[in-house]
Order: structure tokens, then sequence, then C-alpha cells
């Protein structure tokens, strides 16, 4: 299952990762936010940095 990015390419869903540390270093525009109990993070300009911890 994929869905369709910003610039029309295909991206993975996001990432579940055991550390949050290592997925906010992968570009400079990546956010680091929490809902619901969970920590994402989210990246506007590159969609494939997107990963949930938790």
């Amino acid at each position: 299952m994929t869905e369709q990015g910003v610039d029309g390419v295909f991206v993975p869903f996001m990432k579940v990762v055991s550390s949050i540390k290592s997925a906010k270093k992968r570009h400079p525009a990546c956010q680091v936010v929490r809902r619901k109990g969970r920590i994402y993070v989210i990246n506007k300009v590159e969609p494939r940095y997107k990963a949930r911890q938790g």
C-alpha cells in the first residue's frame, strides 16, 4: 500500500521507529509533534521522512 506524495511520486506509509532521535535528524525540515499520546516526525517538504513512535 502506498500513498501519493506532494510531487506525484508514490511514497510508502510512515515508518514506526523505536527511536525518534535518529528519525528527526534525517532532513532539516523534520518536525517532532505529539498527537494523541504518540510522537510523530512530520516533514512537509519531503513526506517520505514521516515516522511514528509508540
